[in-house]
């Protein structure tokens, strides 16, 4: 019998520029299960800078995304995942056999200031304590 600790669950959030919603998500999740679960986002093609008012809104609930850089989706990094959760990347989201894929069909915050963006924030936030819960119980 092994003494290793249980895998952690990974986690990937994909979405379009890798700029607001999937980097709020993997922010929101790296926050509340903290090293429980391992956090990763991506996108299919992947913006210059995380969108400031992602970046204001997440300030205002004690969460710095302010140093995060958007990252290009890789097949490596689907593959390295146990749940993959797309966030409105369509057809460029990589599919393989065996991982769990979720699609959270959210706006897209991009050229929104920070008081449309409050109500994707706080959406993510609640589907994100849904995931928490959920692997709680697996």
């Amino acid at each position: 019998m092994s003494d290793a600790p249980a895998a952690k669950t990974s986690v990937l959030f994909v979405c379009v520029h890798n700029a607001g919603r999937s980097q709020m998500a993997a922010a929101w999740l790296a926050h509340l299960a903290g090293d429980r679960v391992e956090v990763r986002s991506a996108g299919s093609a992947p913006a210059d800078a995380v969108n400031p008012a992602a970046v204001e809104a997440m300030a205002e609930v004690g969460i710095d995304i302010s140093e995060q850089r958007p990252k290009v989706l890789s097949g490596e990094a689907v593959q390295g995942s146990d749940i993959v959760i797309t966030m409105g990347c369509g057809d460029s989201c990589p599919v393989f056999p065996g991982k769990r894929y979720l699609d959270w069909r959210l706006d897209d915050p991009a050229g929104r200031g920070v008081d449309a963006v409050r109500p994707i924030r706080d959406e993510i936030e609640r589907r994100v304590r849904g995931l928490i819960n959920e692997l709680s119980n697996d």
